[in-house]
């Protein structure tokens, strides 16, 4: 009787608590990624500005780097899905 109750509580277990601890951890990775990538972006940024401002007067290198980040931004703007239709029906 005992083990047709673990088994049944494992079971129980095995569909509903491992899918959730694997969804939560999923989650936890995904936000930590992202808060690292976001200040590795920072990071790359400022050292791009202090190692162009050796070479380019300090007006050009922000330019160059304002330039490119206006480009990415056109690109994902580009990339972005269409607004669903409003319905203008009233």
């Amino acid at each position: 009787m005992a083990d047709t109750i673990e088994s049944v509580v494992g079971s129980v277990r095995d569909k509903t608590a491992v899918p959730l601890e694997t969804l939560a951890r999923a989650v936890v990775y995904g936000i930590l990624i992202i808060v690292m990538a976001a200040a590795a972006m920072v990071l790359l940024t400022i050292a791009l500005v202090r190692a162009g401002s050796y070479v380019l007067p300090i007006w050009a290198v922000y330019a160059i780097v304002g330039g490119f980040f206006t480009l990415a931004g056109l690109f994902l703007w580009r990339k972005r899905r269409p607004a669903a239709p409003a319905d203008t029906k009233r």
